[in-house]
């Protein structure tokens, strides 16, 4: 069987979003749980009251259910960028390592970038020869 370079790059495209997406499912469901931890960790540790950190949760999941439908992928991918933008000045406020927020979004977008046509078509790669 041979496979082509794209059909390659599809693949690891969404083996790069399926792992976001596991990331993502994880983050929801912490927050969503509302377990001791995780809220001892938003109320003490971030700074936000405890009823907050529900419907960040549901953003959460809402941002990542979006991304994982092809139709709205893009609109997903753009709300994931927000919400860990905000992920980001969170971390940075409190002085904490930012870095695993920053590169889930980053990922986000690679990841779509090898599975879109239409972002690649945005965003064409060239080599200079």
């Amino acid at each position: 069987m041979n496979v082509t370079p794209l059909a390659k790059a599809v693949l690891t495209g969404k083996l790069v979003s399926g792992l976001v997406g596991l990331v993502l499912l994880f983050s929801a469901g912490a927050k969503l749980s509302q377990q001791k931890g995780v809220i001892d960790a938003f109320t003490g540790q971030f700074g936000y009251p405890a009823g907050a950190i529900l419907p960040i949760g549901v953003v959460d999941l809402t941002c990542l259910i979006l991304y994982c439908i092809p139709r709205t992928s893009v609109l997903g991918a753009i709300l994931i960028t927000g919400y860990l933008g905000g992920a980001v000045a969170t971390h940075v406020r409190v002085s904490d390592v930012w870095v695993a927020p920053f590169a889930i979004g980053v990922l986000a977008w690679f990841g779509l970038f090898l599975r879109d046509p239409r972002i690649r078509a945005l965003i064409p790669m060239r080599s200079e020869v």
